[in-house]
């Protein structure tokens, strides 16, 4: 067994001001007070709004004479609708910032929220195409704090929002460069009441990021390196996170690979996510369980142009066995030790939309960095495979 240790903390600025470590959540009044916070609002879903982490995050801040709202009316995926009521509530309660507090649901509502606070025109305007990014009033975006409670998004070091559209029953990327949160307080303390299965999907979703990002075809060594890095850290500690979710050591090990991955994928995404993201909006399913399905099925269409990245990684995580064999090998065995089914229709995803969603697919951004491009056709023959657990390597 791993031993916990204390001394994993740090305060980097890379690629936001980050506070790293456990227990630092107790700084969150600094936090405020540096950005000039007053009234902040603070944003979560539901269930985290009745757990003790938030109330003591409350606490801490009304310590320091900084009155806290609460706005936690988020779905598992958030749509325009969570989004426009978040507005209204920090408005009608004249809150000056945001403090994004939990998984990847909450930590893009907070920075999407915090995007429209002082902005005229309507959500959809800022979606990520051409450059519409240039319509925000940027003056009118609130500073935001982020706290991850959970690793895998990586959302805390994004400058997007995944928001669902339930109009057009699809995910749309909001973007503009100051979402990117002012402080990130990353605080590995605060995951370690996840439950395994939520450790696991969240885990897989990390490691999900770090390998699209090193399969895509972009020339980025930077971010390369830093995906190499972050599967290394996975593979390292991710069972022992979910076999042992006090240690200390491990959850912070994860905490910041998930921050890695985030961090790498702006070298590209790929099928995984172009896949995930429209089955999200249409069953509002788990988006990291979702990708840890989808993965083995994505390395197989994309195989004849990863070989050689393979080998590479292989060696890297000192796998039994240097090719591509022994990558998919490792995540077959890996999904079946921390308990992610093999099939979405496990989960309650059946053949009825595939078309539906191999043509959201064919239209996501995350499509572009795939390394062989696909057809809708082929998604929809990918899709059909994961749903029903046709995987041959």
């Amino acid at each position: 067994m791993k031993k916990s240790s204390n001394k994993l903390h740090g305060n980097w600025n890379y690629p936001t001001t980050l506070w790293f470590g456990a227990e630092r959540i107790t700084e969150l009044a600094t936090a405020c007070k540096t950005l000039n916070m007053r009234h902040p609002l603070l944003v979560t879903d539901p269930g985290l709004s009745r757990l003790p982490m938030v109330s003591e995050a409350l606490s801490y801040n009304k310590a320091q004479g900084i009155p806290t709202g609460l706005f936690s009316d988020i779905k598992p995926n958030p749509n325009g609708l969570n989004i426009e009521n978040g507005i209204k509530y920090y408005r009608q309660n004249k809150h000056d910032g945001v403090i994004a507090f939990g998984g990847g649901s909450a930590l893009d509502a907070g920075k999407a929220i915090a995007l429209m606070s002082g902005q005229t025109q309507p959500l959809w305007a800022f979606e990520d195409t051409g450059d519409n990014w240039q319509r925000v009033d940027s003056n009118g975006i609130a500073p935001i704090i982020a706290v991850p409670t959970t690793s895998g998004t990586g959302s805390e070091v994004g400058r997007a929002s995944l928001i669902v559209d339930e109009e057009k029953h699809c995910k749309k990327i909001i973007f503009h460069p100051r979402m990117l949160p002012s402080i990130v307080i990353a605080d590995p303390q605060l995951t370690t009441g996840l439950p395994a299965n939520i450790t696991a999907a969240t885990g897989m979703d990390a490691l999900s990021h770090n390998l699209e990002a090193y399969c895509a075809p972009a020339y980025h060594p930077m971010a390369d390196g830093i995906a190499l890095e972050g599967m290394r850290l996975i593979k390292e500690w991710l069972i022992i996170a979910c076999e042992e979710p006090q240690n200390i050591e491990a959850r912070s090990q994860m905490m910041i690979a998930s921050t890695m991955g985030a961090t790498a994928f702006q070298k590209g995404l790929g099928a995984m996510h172009a896949l995930a993201h429209p089955i999200g909006a249409i069953y509002d399913a788990h988006h990291g369980l979702l990708n840890a399905i989808l993965m083995p099925y994505v390395l197989l269409r994309n195989r004849p142009a990863i070989d050689t990245r393979m080998r590479h990684l292989a060696r890297y995580l000192e796998l039994d066995g240097n090719d591509f064999d022994a990558v998919f090998d490792y995540i077959i065995t890996l999904r079946a030790h921390i308990g992610i089914p093999d099939d979405l229709r496990s989960i309650g995803i059946d053949e009825h939309r595939i078309d539906e969603i191999a043509t959201l697919a064919l239209q996501d951004p995350s499509a572009a960095g795939n390394p062989v491009p696909l057809t809708q056709a082929q998604y929809s023959t990918l899709l059909s495979d994961a749903i029903n657990g046709n995987l041959k390597n």
